[in-house]
């Protein structure tokens, strides 16, 4: 064969003179004792609803992002809808909520700790185990799904650890791991309650003093926290009421609160009344300390002039303005950070409102000069663990004390606005003692205030605890754990 009609290479040399079948021409023959290179085996991606709960997941891990935050957008973007939708938001949610749990078994079937085992690996772990433990998903697909997006991210080598981990844990079911691995329920009572129902344990410890007495209480409200929270809107009064939107959205009028309703099924961000801000998105405890701060009674005449001291992002600030403006009050709100201020001012539109972005702490306000205080304080958050999936791994007792503190500040600058016969309305979402009896406490030590007996301001709820403060549970009203305090300023 002539040259000029061999191949070449980019160095201009002709290619190997002989075909596979010996032929001139051809790439060169293979030594029979030359290994073939292993080839890297085909894998199969996450469906699309596994891909995004497992995208969730990384970045709660690596972001600290929120899963309630991120989960929406991200299905809107990626077009999952129906019950794909659903499929990813049980393990996205689901998987969050019960990492500890998940994590103790994987550890136990690992035969390592959780630190070193790769990021990556665990998150994909934890999916799997998940599927295992908590949902009818069939085994073979829980495992094979998961050992596949390994080999995806990884290799071979780490796809096999996977599935080792996975089958060690697909022999037993959730009762055998947790038979095996919680604590004595004789001996720690509560360390083994936080196990079963995936709670850090100083978590079920803060839910066992605030329940007090009633501390038997300690598995059902452990438990409520598991629970997919239902939806729950306000009708904004004056332009709706909660008769009129439950009966437009398909839901049901709520048990205590005059604005409330309960959405059955679907996206409450499509629902006329949200768009056209009638209604908004609202648990219905948070919509009762709204209430309760309207309702409080003063010494001498309301002047129509309240303040909400922690604003952001807006919601109970839209439903009090609300409430002001059919008597001809009006409202100011603080709200120091940038972003939570623009929804403030966002969810008020309307109202008579005014947004003012200071700390609260230094508002530069004229003292004494307000009739009515609501102060929403920044907390740990414990009251809402069902809505923060999260939320339970990321905060330690470390910060409650740092919270605290902060909590005690505000609620003196409260007081020092308020008028003689005024009230405050200190409220958190958080049952932790710290949070609630012990900033109250402090103030009422501290300051000219004295606590008048909240329960009837949460009328017709019940079971609010032994006053003069209120205790909101899920396990007991189906809402957030919110606790509210009224205190009156001494004349």
């Amino acid at each position: 064969m002539s040259e000029q009609y061999r191949g070449k290479g980019k160095d201009g040399k002709p290619f190997g003179g002989r075909d596979r079948g010996g032929k001139p021409g051809g790439p060169p023959r293979r030594d029979p004792g030359q290994q073939r290179p292993p080839r890297r085996p085909r894998r199969t991606p996450l469906d699309p609803a596994r891909q995004a709960a497992f995208d969730v997941l990384r970045a709660v891990s690596e972001r600290d992002a929120y899963a309630n935050l991120v989960l929406p957008a991200m299905l809107a973007e990626r077009g999952i809808g129906g019950r794909d939708a659903a499929f990813a938001t049980e393990l996205a949610y689901g998987t969050c909520r019960t990492r500890g749990l998940l994590d103790a078994v994987i550890v136990a079937a690992a035969g390592r700790p959780a630190d070193q085992i790769d990021p990556v690996l665990l998150d994909l772990l934890r999916l799997g185990a998940y599927q295992l433990l908590r949902t009818n998903v069939a085994q073979h697909a829980a495992v094979a799904t998961t050992v596949e997006q390994a080999g995806v991210e990884f290799d071979s080598a780490r796809a096999g650890f996977v599935n080792g981990v996975l089958r060690a844990i697909s022999v037993r079911d959730e009762a055998s791991w947790v038979a095996e691995l919680a604590p004595s329920r004789t001996e720690d009572p509560v360390g083994y309650l936080a196990f079963v129902h995936a709670h850090p344990r100083w978590i079920a410890q803060a839910f066992t003093d605030a329940l007090g007495p009633d501390a038997g209480e300690l598995d059902a409200a452990l438990a409520a926290d598991d629970a997919r929270p239902g939806v729950h809107l306000a009708a904004r009064p004056g332009v709706l009421t909660a008769e009129q939107l439950a009966e437009e959205v398909d839901g049901t009028v709520g048990r205590y609160s005059p604005y409330a309703a309960y959405l059955g099924s679907g996206d409450p961000g499509k629902l006329a009344p949200v768009r056209e801000a009638r209604a908004l998105v609202q648990d219905e405890g948070s919509q009762l300390v709204a209430r309760a701060m309207a309702l409080a009674p003063l010494i001498g005449a309301d002047g129509g002039r309240w303040l909400d001291l922690c604003s952001g992002p807006g919601g109970k600030t839209a439903l009090i303005a609300a409430i002001a403006a059919q008597q001809g009050g009006n409202v100011t709100a603080i709200e120091p950070a940038p972003r939570r201020a623009d929804l403030v001012e966002q969810n008020t539109r309307g109202l008579p409102v005014q947004v003012l972005r200071v700390d609260g702490r230094e508002a530069g306000l004229e003292p004494g000069s307000f009739d009515r205080v609501l102060v929403d304080a920044p907390c740990t958050g414990l009251g809402a663990l069902r809505r923060r999936p999260e939320a339970r791994w990321r905060r330690t007792p470390a910060d409650v004390p740092v919270l605290a503190k902060l909590q005690r500040e505000l609620l003196a600058a409260a007081i020092a606005l308020t008028r003689p016969g005024g009230v405050v309305l200190y409220a958190t979402c958080s049952p932790h003692l710290a949070e609630t009896v012990g900033v109250v406490s402090d103030a009422l030590r501290r300051h000219p205030v004295t606590a008048l007996d909240a329960r009837p301001l949460f009328a017709p709820a019940e079971n609010l605890g032994p006053g003069p403060y209120v205790q909101l549970w899920p396990h007991r009203h189906g809402t957030d754990a919110m606790f509210a305090a009224a205190l009156q300023k001494n004349l």
